[in-house]
C-alpha cells in the first residue's frame, strides 16, 4: 500500500503540499529506537520521517526530508539537550505521552504537550501532530519551529527561528530570525539586541503580523487577515512529472533562504535556492566569528584572520581567531597594520578627533588598551578585543590593527658556538672533539634538568591530588586551621550577616595585619558542601576590583569556613533601602551601578572559566572602605566549561531576581545574571525593593511601575522629588528594562550594558518587560 502511495506521489504534476495532508495515525504504545528498527515513523508518501537521526556521537529526535538524498533536517526536539545513546527509546505511551527514555536520565516529554494524546501522525506536509480522543490537534511541530518553516507553515508575530550551530550540529546556533510585533522581519547575530544585519520593512501603515510560506512556494509577510503585504521570494513551480517541497531555513551561516526540493517521476531529485537574505554573505554579522573578517575569494565567501591572529579551529573557521603571540602588556613591541576600505563593528571605548590616518594609527600604538582603531572622516575610534564583524567596505574607512613585531613574537636564537662557525673550526679535529664534549655536557645537563623538573612536577601533582577538597591544584589560597579562625573571630563573637547556609563573622588575623570576614557553613549537608566547593572554585582564581576577594579556607573535619577581605560599609541593600539618612546621591548610585556591571562582565567574559553568578542581588553586593561596590557570595555560582555558553542546572537564586528561564526546562546562560542585574539597576535608580506591598497596587512590582512611568513620560515619579539629569535617568531606566526582558535573547550582554550605561551606545526603546518572578 505504501509503494502505491509513493508511486502516485512521484507521478503527480501538482506540488504535493497543495493537496490535503495525508495522514496515517500512530497508535498508543508505538516505539522507536536509534539503531534497531523501527528508527522512524514515515509520512504516508514516505516524503518525511520522524524519529532518531545521527547527531555527533549520539542521536537526536527530529523530522527530516526522507525523499531528499541528503536527509535534510527540518525540525529537532529539545535541540540543546545532549545527544542520547543508542540505548534510548522514544515511546508513545499507553497513557498518551510522547516520552524520550534515556538510560541514566529522567523520562522527557519531548513535545511539551500538556494534554495526553489518543494518537499521533506525521503528515505529508512535514507536520508532526498529536490528537486527542476527538481527533483535535493538541500539539504540532508547526507551532514550535526550530530553524525552518515548510510549505503551509507560518511564523506568527513575536515568534522566531534560530539557526543551527552548523550543518551537522542542530543545537541552537548564532543567528535568529524575529517576526517582530512592530511588523518588521529582522535577522540578528549573536542573540543580541544591537546586532541586526537585515530587515524587511512592510510598506504603508499596516504592519506585518506573520511570515507565511504557502503551498505554492510564495514567502511573504501578511497582515492579520493573511493578506500579502510584502512578497519576499517565490519557489520553483512544478512541471510535468515533478513535485516540489518548499522550505525557508535560517542556515547556520546566518542566511535566511527559500529552497525548492524538486522530485522527478523517475526517482531523481535536486534542490534550488530561490531567494536569500541578505544576498551578500559577508553582510551577515558574525559569520566569521571574533577577530576575523569575511571576504570573497573566486566569488565564494571566505573567512580570514585579521593580522596578528590565527584560527581558533582551522576546520571550523567560523569560530573566529585568536592572538598568535603572548601579550606582555606595554612591554610587547608592537607595530600597526592598516587595512584600507575595511571596517569593523564600532564599539569604541574611546573616540578622539584626528586629522589624519597617521595620527589615528599613532593614537592606537601608544595606548596599551587599544587593539584596533577605525579612522573615518576626522574621527578615530579605538577598540578593545574581541574585534567584531570585519568586512571590506567601499567607503573611505581605514582600520588599524595592532600586531606584535617579529622580534617580540619569536625569541632571538642564541648560537652556543658562535666562534666555531665564524672561525671555521670544523676542519680541526681537536676543535670538533672539544665541541662534541661540550655538546655532551650540555645534553647531560639538559637531561638532568628535565629529570629534576619532571620529578618535581610529579611530586607536586601527587601532593595536590591529596590536598584538602582537591582545591590546591586549582586555586592559590591560604589554608587556615579551625583553631586559627576560632581565635581570629574571638569564638565567632561578632556576627556580620546570615545566609542560607551559614553565618558571616568579623575577625582579625593573628598578626593584626588585616580585618577579615569569616563565613562559617553550618548546614553540613550536601547543599552546604556543594556551596563550599562552588565558592572556593568560583572565586579562588578571580581577581577584580569589583569582586570580594577570597583569602583562604578551612576544611578540617566537619568544619567548612571561607575567609574573605572585610568590607567595612555593609551591603548595597543597607545603602539604598535604609530608612534613615537617605540614599546616596544620583552620581554615586550611577557609579555603584557601573561597579556592579564591570564585576559581572569580568565573571562572564574576562575570567577563566566563565562564571554565572546566579544570585545577583543588593544583599550580595558589598561596599568597601572607599565605597567601591564588590560582588560577593559565590555559593550558587555555575562555572562554564571552555566553549560552553549554556548549561542545565537546578533552580538557584533569590525570588524577585530570578530570570524567567529558571522556571522553564531550558538551558541557563550568562543572561540570567543580566536579568538579575536589571532588577538591581532599577532598585538603585528608585532606591526601593523590587516588590513592595506598602505602596499603591500599581506600584507593587517595581518593573511594571518603572515601565508605566517610562511610557507615560513620568520618570520623575521614580525619584520622589530628587532632581537628576533627565538623559542620565532615562538611559539607566531603558538599560534596566532591556535587561529584564522575558526572552533571554532580547537581553544585552554585560559588555553592551556597560557601553549603553557609559553613553557610548544609544539605547533603543525597550518593549514591556515580564512581571517579576
Amino acid at each position: 500500500m505504501a509503494s502505491i502511495s509513493l508511486l502516485l506521489f512521484f507521478l503527480s504534476a501538482t506540488p504535493l503540499a497543495i493537496a490535503q495532508p495525508l495522514q496515517t495515525n500512530l497508535t498508543l504504545g508505538s516505539s522507536l529506537f536509534p539503531t534497531r528498527k523501527p528508527t522512524s515513523w514515515l509520512s504516508p508518501s514516505n516524503l518525511f520521517a520522524f524519529g532518531f537521526y545521527k547527531q555527533g556521537n549520539g542521536f537526536a529526535v527530529g523530522i527530516w526530508l526522507e525523499a531528499d538524498p541528503n536527509k535534510t533536517v527540518v525540525w529537532t526536539a529539545n535541540r540543546d539537550d545532549p545527544p542520547v545513546s543508542e540505548n534510548a527509546t522514544l515511546l508513545l505511551t499507553r497513557d498518551g505521552w510522547l516520552l524520550l527514555k534515556n538510560p541514566g536520565g529522567a523520562d522527557k516529554n519531548i513535545t511539551g504537550a500538556v494534554q495526553s494524546a489518543s494518537s499521533a501522525s506525521l503528515l505529508d506536509s512535514g507536520n508532526f501532530v498529536l490528537y486527542n480522543s476527538s481527533s483535535t490537534i493538541i500539539w504540532e511541530s508547526f507551532s514550535s519551529p526550530t530553524d525552518t518553516i515548510l510549505g503551509g507553515q507560518r511564523l506568527l508575530s513575536d515568534n522566531q527561528l534560530f539557526s543551527s550551530f552548523s550543518d551537522t550540529d542542530h543545537k541552537t546556533g548564532r543567528f535568529r530570525l524575529h517576526m517582530q510585533s512592530d511588523g518588521n522581519l529582522v535577522l540578528y547575530s549573536s542573540l543580541s539586541v544591537t546586532d541586526a544585519y537585515w530587515v524587511s520593512t512592510t510598506p504603508g501603515t499596516e504592519p506585518g503580523k506573520k511570515l507565511i510560506l504557502n503551498n505554492l512556494g510564495l514567502l511573504y509577510l501578511a497582515n492579520s487577515s493573511d493578506v500579502n503585504i510584502l512578497s519576499l521570494g517565490n519557489g520553483t513551480s512544478s512541471s510535468n512529472g515533478t513535485s516540489v517541497v518548499y522550505r525557508a531555513t535560517l542556515d547556520s551561516n546566518g542566511n535566511f533562504r527559500l529552497y525548492s526540493h524538486i522530485f522527478r517521476g523517475n526517482g531523481s531529485s535536486y534542490m534550488l535556492i530561490n531567494w536569500s537574505a541578505p544576498e551578500n554573505q559577508c553582510l551577515v554579522n558574525g559569520v566569521c566569528g571574533f577577530n576575523s573578517y569575511c571576504t570573497f575569494i573566486h566569488t565564494q565567501p571566505n573567512c580570514l584572520c585579521l593580522p596578528g591572529f590565527n584560527f581558533t579551529d582551522p576546520i571550523q573557521k567560523f569560530l573566529g581567531c585568536q592572538r598568535n603571540f603572548s601579550i606582555q602588556g606595554c612591554n610587547t613591541a608592537y607595530t600597526i597594520q592598516s587595512l584600507k576600505n575595511f571596517t569593523l563593528k564600532e564599539i569604541p571605548y574611546y573616540v578622539v578627533m584626528s586629522n589624519s590616518e597617521e595620527n589615528c594609527s599613532n593614537e592606537c600604538l601608544i595606548d596599551c588598551e587599544c587593539e584596533a582603531a577605525i579612522f573615518r572622516g576626522n574621527i578615530c575610534m579605538k577598540l578593545r578585543l574581541p574585534l567584531l564583524y570585519g568586512r571590506r567596505d567601499e567607503s573611505s574607512t581605514t582600520t588599524f590593527v595592532k600586531v606584535a613585531t617579529e622580534r617580540s613574537m619569536i625569541p632571538r636564537r642564541i648560537d652556543p658556538f658562535p666562534n666555531a662557525t665564524r672561525m671555521g673550526n670544523y676542519d680541526n679535529k681537536k676543535g670538533m672533539r672539544m665541541e662534541i664534549l661540550i655538546i655532551s655536557i650540555v645534553l647531560s645537563m639538559f637531561s638532568l634538568t628535565v629529570f629534576l623538573v619532571s620529578a618535581f612536577l610529579i611530586y607536586k601533582h601527587r601532593v595536590q591530588r591529596y590536598t584538602k577538597v582537591s582545591l590546591a591544584e586549582e586555586i592559590a589560597l591560604r589554608f587556615f586551621s579551625y583553631n586559627e579562625l576560632l581565635k581570629a573571630t574571638d569564638g565567632f563573637k561578632e556576627e556580620l550577616g546570615r545566609g542560607a547556609f551559614g553565618t558571616v563573622y568579623k575577625g582579625s588575623l593573628s598578626d593584626g595585619s588585616r580585618v577579615i570576614a569569616v563565613k562559617r557553613l553550618e548546614k553540613l549537608i550536601e547543599e552546604g558542601e556543594r556551596e563550599f566547593r562552588a565558592e572556593t572554585r568560583a572565586i579562588g582564581r578571580t581577581h577584580h576590583r569589583n569582586l570580594v576577594r577570597l583569602l583562604g579556607f578551612c576544611d578540617e573535619g566537619s568544619n567548612r569556613l571561607l575567609v574573605y577581605e572585610y568590607m567595612g560599609n555593609g551591603s548595597l541593600a543597607n545603602l539604598i533601602f535604609k530608612d534613615q539618612g537617605g540614599p546616596p546621591d544620583w552620581n554615586e548610585r550611577v557609579r555603584i551601578a557601573m561597579d556592579v556591571a564591570r564585576g559581572i562582565l569580568y565573571l562572564h567574559e574576562e575570567c577563566e572559566p566563565h562564571i554565572i553568578h546566579c544570585d545577583i542581588k543588593p544583599q550580595n553586593i558589598l561596599m568597601d572602605d572607599l565605597w567601591t561596590a564588590k560582588i560577593s557570595d559565590f555559593g550558587l555560582a555555575k562555572l562554564l566549561m571552555p566553549n560552553q555558553t549554556r548549561t542545565f542546572t537546578q533552580i538557584r537564586g533569590t525570588r524577585g531576581y530570578l530570570a524567567p528561564e529558571w522556571h522553564k526546562n531550558t538551558p541557563i546562560s550568562v543572561v540570567a545574571d543580566v536579568y538579575s542585574f536589571g532588577i538591581v539597576l532599577l532598585e538603585i535608580v528608585c532606591c526601593r525593593k523590587n516588590m513592595d506591598f506598602n505602596v499603591p497596587d500599581d506600584e507593587i512590582f517595581l518593573s511594571d511601575w518603572v515601565y508605566n512611568c517610562f511610557v507615560g513620560r513620568e520618570l520623575g515619579k521614580l525619584l520622589g522629588g530628587e532632581v537628576v539629569e533627565k538623559a542620565s535617568l532615562e538611559r539607566l531606566v531603558k538599560v534596566g528594562l532591556w535587561c529584564i526582558q522575558n526572552e533571554p535573547h532580547l537581553r544585552p550582554s554585560m559588555k553592551t550594558v556597560i557601553l549603553m550605561l557609559e553613553g557610548i551606545l544609544d539605547v533603543p526603546i525597550p518593549p514591556a518587560p515580564a512581571a517579576s518572578v
